[in-house]
């Protein structure tokens, strides 16, 4: 294989995290993990370093690959902003809480004959706060999960985070999203959109990092 990423640490986040609201309920998405898992993977046959930095999945860990396991969306922010500083690359590809429970309630919610409220704040941004960070040798690679509105969404998203590019994927489209095997994505850089069509979500991850980190 080509190692093309021999030398580089790249870091990639994957999954789900889960906001705890009483100690039996927490908010949470669909994400499996899987796309994050294969870019961990590609990465690795191409002679990079990685850490795995993943919520909740059913996944195995992948061989050769550092795992970092987190919860909540704080826990990857911190996990993110501590490894980032080492990385050459971070890849973000894990669906993170944009809002959480302001308060957990320490015993288990009781049910009433009333409708429940549960008050939420947003989480740090975690793409944003690194996009601050970032240095000239570092590169940050986002993703963008949109129903509507995908290349507009996901333009402003890569000047507003300062990324270098954004991964841009529709869950609109049969094939792509959640749960499946494959995936269709536009990779968006500040000069051009990339169109990568149908692809098996390992093919994908293939093309993603040959497209970003080749050169």
């Amino acid at each position: 294989t080509d190692r093309y990423l021999n030398g580089r640490h790249v870091v990639i986040t994957a999954g789900a995290t889960q906001e705890e609201i009483d100690p039996v309920r927490y908010i949470t998405n669909h994400s499996t993990g899987k796309m994050g898992y294969e870019l961990a993977k590609e990465a690795r046959n191409a002679g990079a370093r990685v850490t795995l930095i993943s919520g909740k999945t059913n996944l195995p860990k992948p061989y050769g690959v550092d795992v970092v396991n987190v919860t909540s969306a704080a826990d990857m922010a911190k996990c993110v902003i501590d490894n980032f500083e080492k990385a050459d690359v971070l890849i973000m590809s894990a669906a993170v809480a944009d809002y959480t429970p302001i308060e957990k309630a320490e015993q288990k919610i009781k049910k009433t004959d009333g409708d429940l409220s549960i008050a939420l704040k947003r989480t740090q941004d975690i793409l944003l706060t690194i996009g601050q960070k970032k240095r000239e040798d570092q590169m940050v690679i986002g993703f963008a999960m949109e129903t509507e509105n995908l290349l507009e969404n996901a333009a402003k998203k890569l000047q507003e985070k300062n990324a270098n590019y954004i991964i841009a994927n529709s869950i609109r489209e049969p094939g792509a999203g959640f749960g499946v095997d494959t995936n269709i994505v536009k990779i968006i850089s500040p000069t051009s959109v990339e169109d990568l069509g149908l692809l098996s979500k390992d093919e994908t991850a293939k093309e993603i990092l040959r497209h970003c980190l080749k050169k």
